[in-house]
Order: C-alpha cells, then sequence, then structure tokens
C-alpha cells in the first residue's frame, strides 16, 4: 500500500524462502552475491549473507547415512542433536607444519571430546583425537568438544581422508561423500636439482592427501612424473607451494608422449617354404 519495507523485513523473507526449499523438492533458491576475493571486495557481506540467508543445522531436516552393519542398505537418521550418537564428515585435510594432519570436521549430531576415540566406518579403524581447534582466520583456538551443527579441526587422526565419516562405535553410520570432478590439464614435472628429489615425493604425497583434484601419477613410457589438476592455475598453485612450503624447486612443461608403430593399413604377400631332406 505504498509502505516502504523494512530491512529485516526483506532479509526475514528471503531466509524464509532459503529454508522452505532446503525442506522441499523443490530447487533450492540461493541468493547470489557479487564480490573479489583477490580484490578483498565483497567479502564481508558474503559472510554476513552466510548468517543471514543461510540455514542453520536446526532448520535442516535429519541427515541420513547407511549402517554398514546391514548387508542391505539400510537408511539411518541423525538429527542435529546433542544428545544423539555422534557422526561427523571430514571435508577438508591440510598439512600444518607445527602439529602434522588437520582434518576439518562438520558435526552432524553428538558431542566429541579430545582425547576420545572415533570410529572411520569406510577404513574399518579407530582412531584417537589428540586436539580439537576451532579455527579463525589468523589464529586457531583450542577446545575441549564439539557438538552438533559444530565446524572444527581435529589433530591425531592420520588414516582419515576427505569425505570420510567418523562416529561412535556402537552407533556406527556412513554419511554420503563429497564426488570430485576428474583433473582436466596435466603437466609434466621434474625438480631443478638431484637433492630436490626425495622432498619433491614427499610434498607431492602430501597435496594429493590434502586435494581430491589434484592427482600425480608415473608415465610407464616416459618415466616422467605427470600431475594434474582442475586447470592451469590450480597447478600453479600447487607448483608455488611445493617451493614455499617445502623448499621444492620444481620445472614443468608439456608431458611427453611416447610414440609407437603400427599398422596403418592391410596389405598381402606370398611366400614359399621350402623344406629340403637328405
Amino acid at each position: 500500500h505504498g509502505e516502504p519495507i523494512e530491512d529485516v523485513e526483506i532479509q526475514a523473507a528471503l531466509r524464509r524462502r532459503v529454508v522452505e526449499s532446503v525442506r522441499s523438492d523443490e530447487p533450492p533458491f540461493v541468493p547470489v552475491l557479487c564480490g573479489s576475493a583477490f580484490k578483498n571486495k565483497g567479502v564481508q557481506p558474503l559472510l554476513d549473507a552466510v548468517v543471514d540467508y543461510l540455514p542453520s543445522p536446526d532448520d535442516v531436516p535429519s541427515i541420513t547415512g547407511l549402517d554398514p552393519r546391514k548387508s542391505e542398505e539400510f537408511v539411518v537418521e541423525r538429527p542435529a542433536d546433542d544428545d544423539a550418537p555422534f557422526s561427523a564428515l571430514a571435508f577438508k585435510i591440510m598439512t600444518d607444519p607445527f602439529v602434522g594432519q588437520l582434518t576439518f570436521i562438520r558435526v552432524y549430531s553428538g558431542v566429541m571430546k579430545s582425547g576420545e576415540s572415533v570410529y572411520n566406518p569406510v577404513r574399518g579403524r579407530s582412531e584417537r583425537i589428540g586436539r580439537l581447534l576451532k579455527m579463525h582466520a589468523n589464529k586457531r583456538e583450542e577446545i575441549k568438544q564439539v557438538y552438533a551443527g559444530d565446524i572444527a579441526a581435529a589433530v591425531g587422526l592420520k588414516s582419515v581422508s576427505t569425505g570420510d565419516t567418523i562416529c561412535d562405535q556402537q552407533h556406527p553410520v556412513v554419511l554420503e561423500s563429497m564426488e570430485f570432478p576428474s583433473p582436466v590439464v596435466s603437466l609434466a614435472i621434474e625438480p631443478k636439482t638431484e637433492s630436490d628429489q626425495e622432498k619433491l615425493g614427499v610434498g607431492l604425497t602430501k597435496l594429493t592427501i590434502e586435494d581430491p583434484t589434484f592427482l600425480v601419477q608415473t608415465d610407464d613410457q616416459t618415466g616422467q612424473v605427470v600431475i594434474s589438476g582442475m586447470g592451469e592455475l590450480h597447478l600453479e598453485i600447487i607448483v608455488d607451494r611445493l617451493q614455499r612450503e617445502f623448499g621444492v624447486a620444481a620445472s614443468v612443461g608439456r608431458p611427453e608422449v611416447a610414440y609407437r608403430e603400427t599398422l596403418t593399413h592391410p596389405a598381402e604377400r606370398e611366400g614359399r617354404y621350402v623344406k629340403q631332406t637328405g
């Protein structure tokens, strides 16, 4: 009726529409913001929009997974409740020069304390949580426990990979893992000096653990080490990290192709076999 709409009303309507789309089979309603991380433009409004518009763990339906103890697919639910059995998903692996491997987890249900053992149903192994860290932009805070809906980094999980589930061993569940696209660009890589050969192998191994879209393989025909990623920029960052974090100066180039001879068209030829006796 010609009355101005308050900003709070607009935010509430957008949030309500986003939450409703998550709870239904309709295509999700996603607010779109513009910005540039490289130029640090629009980053703060994006973070504010995450808080203002996106659903909290209480707003979305319970996460579902499969019971690994059942021979057939048996779906179990894990509500976002501290009293429910513990379940979490490892969504990122990072190598830290001071504490070793950091496993970033998103807790879907239950509570996990530092020093407790958790079960990895994907690998069939139990491991002890050494420390729990709440990660900030430029610092980290050590915490004693995490609750449903929390995101934290765990120290001490050596066998956990990106996409693995960790849970209570008495109530195992396998949550839906993430699917990663196949690499599209490949480059040959070699150390600039002989002394860097071993460090190159160590660095590439740690980077493949961190990044599921980064692959390393050795060409059996040419003997070259070939790295593959999602684009040229992706591989440039990998090479830069090798030098900054692992002290490896490496050269990259196009992979060699092993050419082979083959038949190009059919041909006929007659021959005579003479067997001499006596």
